[in-house]
C-alpha cells in the first residue's frame, strides 16, 4: 500500500475554510485531519463540535479526528455524531485505554492511540492488537508549524517491527513537520499515513504539495 496523506485543517485559512475543504476534496489526499485541542491537555484551543459538523457536511473524504483533550471518554459519542470517521486519543489521557478503543470501534469509528515524542512505543505492546492505527507525534502537540523531531524515524521502525508480530493490519500515522522532503524517508521507515498542515496550506500550490507528499521523489 502506498502511504496515505491527511492534510491538517489546523493550518487552513479559516476565512476561506470552504475553499480549502474543496481543494482537499479534489486533491490526491485521502483523509481530512482534524485536531481538537482543549487548552488543558495542550496549551491551545481549536475545533469544537459545530465546526466539525460543518466540515463533515462538505468533506468527501473521511474525517481523521485527533483528540488532544483531557477526559476524551466523555465525548466519544459526541465526536461520532459530529462526523468523525477515525478517532484517536492520547495514551496518557485514557486510564482504561482498552475500554476507550473498544468503545470508539463499537461506535463505528476506527480507533487510534496517539504517542507523544517522549513516549516509548513499547508502551503500546498490550493495546496494539486492538487498535486500528497509531499516531506518532513527530513534534510536541499543541501548535502547527513546528520542526520535525529526527528521532521519529527510529520510533516508526520500532513500531513497524512490533506490528508485524502483534497486528499486521495496523496503520502507522505520523503528524508534525511532515513535508515533501521527508515524506519518502517516513514511508520507507514504515509510515502508512502522513499528516501535513503547514507544508500544504502555506504553500503556493496546496494540491500540488499534497501530490508531492503522496509521490515523493
Amino acid at each position: 500500500m502506498r502511504h496515505l496523506v491527511a492534510p491538517s485543517l489546523l493550518s487552513a485559512n479559516f476565512l476561506c475554510l470552504e475553499k480549502d475543504i474543496d481543494m482537499v476534496n479534489q486533491s490526491e489526499a485521502d483523509l481530512f485531519h482534524v485536531d481538537v485541542m482543549d487548552g488543558h491537555f495542550v496549551p491551545n484551543i481549536s475545533f469544537g463540535f459545530s465546526i466539525i459538523k460543518q466540515i463533515k457536511s462538505l468533506a468527501k473524504k473521511p474525517l481523521d479526528v485527533h483528540l488532544m483533550i483531557s477526559n476524551p471518554d466523555q465525548y466519544l459519542e459526541d465526536f461520532k455524531d459530529a462526523g468523525a470517521d477515525w478517532l484517536s486519543v492520547h495514551y496518557e489521557t485514557c486510564p482504561h485505554l482498552h475500554r476507550s478503543i473498544q468503545q470508539i470501534k463499537k461506535l463505528g469509528m476506527k480507533g487510534g492511540v496517539v504517542l507523544n515524542p517522549h513516549n516509548n512505543v513499547e508502551l503500546l505492546k498490550d493495546i496494539l492488537p486492538d487498535a486500528d492505527f497509531v499516531l506518532l507525534m513527530s513534534v510536541n502537540p499543541g501548535f502547527g508549524g513546528q520542526h520535525f523531531i529526527e528521532g521519529t524515524y527510529e520510533r516508526i521502525r520500532a513500531l513497524h517491527r512490533m506490528k508485524q508480530d502483534l497486528n499486521p493490519g495496523l496503520l502507522i500515522e505520523v503528524d508534525g513537520g511532515v513535508d515533501h522532503v521527508n515524506a519518502k524517508a517516513l514511508a520507507e521507515a514504515g509510515a502508512d499515513i502522513l499528516v501535513a498542515g503547514s507544508a500544504v496550506f502555506h504553500s503556493t500550490d496546496p494540491a500540488q504539495t499534497i501530490s508531492r507528499i503522496k509521490h515523493p521523489d
